[in-house]
C-alpha cells in the first residue's frame, strides 16, 4: 500500500509542495534508492540483530514517514521521507523474506506464496483508499460557488459605481476561496497516507510484541533443521539470482508502467480500453498470485519457475510477432501477467533448497530487483519516446524470457553441484 499508493496521488503531493508533476518525479528514483540501500543495509543488521526487532523498526519508519507526508511542504524534504521510505521498504523486503524461510525452512513455499500474494493485495488497495475512500470532494459544489463569485466580480467591474479598491478585494477574497478549496482537496486526499501510516504501526507493533513473548517469556524460536547446507558455487549461484531477478523484476515492472502508454501511442486504443489492458494484466497477476499459495503445496519451485518460463516465452514471442492483432494482445497480456505473478517468491523458495538463504544472501538478490526496476523501466519510457513505430515493450518482454530461460538451467547446473554442510544451525 505505501508504495503503490503513490501514483494516484501524485498530483495532490505536487499541489502539497507547490510544484508540478515533473518537478517531483525524482522522488521515485530517492524512494528507489533507499530500497536499495534498505535492503543492503538489512542484510547485515540481519546477521547481528533480532529479525523481529528489524522488521518493528522498519515498520515503525514507515509508519512515521507515510503520517508526515501529507504534512510535507517542501520538495527536498518530500523526497528524503520517499528515501527514508524506501529504507525501510528495502529492510522489509530482505527481512521477510529471510524470517519466512528461517521459520518455515523446507514447508516455506506456500507462505512465501503468500507473503508475495499480499504485495498485490496492497498494491490493489491502495487506489481504491486513495481515490475512492479519501479521495472524493465536494469539488463540483465548490466550483460553482466560486463561479458564482466569479460572475459576481464581472459585475462589480463593470458598475462604475464601485470603486477600483472594492473590486481588488473582492478578487482577493476570490483567490483566498480558491487557495482553500484546493488546500482542503489535497488534504483531504492525504488522509490516505496517515491511514496507511496508521495500519504500518499497528503492524510494527505486532513484531514488538511477537519479541517480547520470545525473549521474556522464553518461548523457543521455531526452527527446522540442526544443519545449514551450503551449496559448492553459493556465491555465484547469488550473483545469477540476482541477475535472473533483475531482467524478471524489471520487465515485471516496465510492463505493468508502460502498457497503457503503449496500446494508445503504438496500437492506437482508446482511453478506457487502454485502463483495461493495464487493469487486465494486473489483475490476472493478483489473481494468479493468489492461486499460487495453493500451487506451492503440491507442486516444486522449480517446477512452477520452469512453466511461468514457459508461459512468458510463448505469450512476449506472440505480442512481439502480432503486436497489432487485438486478440493476440489482450489474450496474451492476461497470460504474461499470470506468467510473472510466482517467479519471485518461487524463486527464493528454489534457491532454499540447495543453499542457505543468509541475510545478506537475500540482500544481493534482493538489491539486483531493485537495480531493475531502476534501470529497464527508464530505458523502456526512453525508446518509446523515439522509435514509436516498434513494438519495444514487447520486444523488451521477449529478450527477457529468453535471458532468464538461458539463466535458470546455468542456476540449475551450479545449484545441483556436490554440497558441503557446515555447522549447527543457528
Amino acid at each position: 500500500m505505501s508504495i503503490s499508493v503513490l501514483g494516484p496521488t501524485l498530483g495532490d503531493l505536487a499541489i502539497n509542495v507547490k510544484q508540478n508533476i515533473s518537478n517531483i518525479s525524482h522522488i521515485f528514483l530517492g524512494r528507489s534508492a533507499g530500497s536499495m540501500g534498505g535492503s543492503l543495509l538489512a542484510g547485515f543488521l540481519l546477521e547481528v540483530m533480532n529479525h523481529h526487532i528489524l522488521l518493528g523498526f522498519s515498520m515503525l519508519l514507515t509508519a512515521f514517514g507515510m503520517a508526515a507526508i501529507p504534512f510535507c511542504r517542501n520538495a527536498v524534504l518530500l523526497t528524503a521521507l520517499m528515501s527514508c521510505i524506501g529504507i525501510s521498504m528495502g529492510s522489509l523486503n530482505t527481512g521477510g523474506n529471510v524470517l519466512i524461510l528461517n521459520t518455515w525452512g523446507e514447508r516455506s513455499g506456500p507462505i512465501l506464496q503468500a507473503l508475495h500474494f499480499s504485495f498485490a493485495a496492497g498494491a490493489f488497495a491502495a487506489p481504491i483508499i486513495a481515490k475512492l475512500l479519501f479521495g472524493e470532494d465536494d469539488q463540483p459544489h465548490e466550483k460553482s460557488i466560486l463561479g458564482s463569485k466569479t460572475n459576481q466580480l464581472l459585475t462589480l467591474t463593470q458598475n462604475s459605481s464601485i470603486s477600483p479598491v472594492t473590486t481588488m478585494e473582492n478578487k482577493s477574497l476570490d483567490s483566498i476561496l480558491h487557495f482553500t478549496h484546493s488546500e482542503s482537496s489535497t488534504l483531504k486526499s492525504m488522509w490516505a497516507y496517515i491511514m496507511i501510516g496508521a495500519f504500518a504501526l499497528f503492524v510494527s507493533l505486532l513484531f514488538f510484541i511477537m519479541y517480547f513473548r520470545i525473549t521474556l517469556l522464553r518461548e523457543p524460536a521455531r526452527a527446522t533443521s540442526g544443519k545449514q547446507i551450503m551449496a559448492k558455487h553459493h556465491n555465484v549461484l547469488i550473483f545469477f539470482l540476482s541477475f535472473f531477478f533483475f531482467w524478471y523484476v524489471g520487465t515485471e515492472v516496465a510492463y505493468g508502467s508502460f502498457i497503457y502508454t503503449y496500446a494508445k501511442d503504438y496500437i492506437h486504443l482508446d482511453t478506457s480500453q487502454a485502463a483495461g489492458l493495464n487493469s487486465l494484466f494486473w489483475g490476472t497477476y493478483a489473481a494468479t498470485r493468489g492461486l499460487a499459495i495453493f500451487f506451492a503445496a503440491c507442486m516444486k519451485p522449480g517446477s512452477m519457475i520452469v512453466l511461468s518460463l514457459l508461459a512468458s516465452s510463448l505469450s512476449s514471442l506472440l505480442l512481439s510477432l502480432f503486436s497489432s492483432n487485438m486478440v493476440i494482445l489482450w489474450s496474451c497480456t492476461a497470460l504474461y501477467g499470470a506468467s510473472m505473478a510466482t517467479t519471485f517468491p518461487s524463486g527464493i523458495s528454489w534457491l532454499k533448497q540447495y543453499t542457505t538463504v543468509t541475510g545478506r544472501s537475500a540482500a544481493m538478490f534482493l538489491v539486483g530487483s531493485v537495480l531493475g526496476t531502476m534501470v529497464l523501466p527508464a530505458l523502456i519510457g526512453f525508446l518509446l519516446g523515439k522509435v514509436q513505430e516498434l513494438p519495444v515493450l514487447m520486444y523488451l518482454s521477449l529478450a527477457t524470457a529468453i535471458i532468464t530461460s538461458i539463466i535458470f538451467p546455468i542456476m540449475y547446473k551450479l545449484a545441483t553441484s556436490p554440497m558441503t554442510v557446515s555447522t549447527a544451525y543457528h
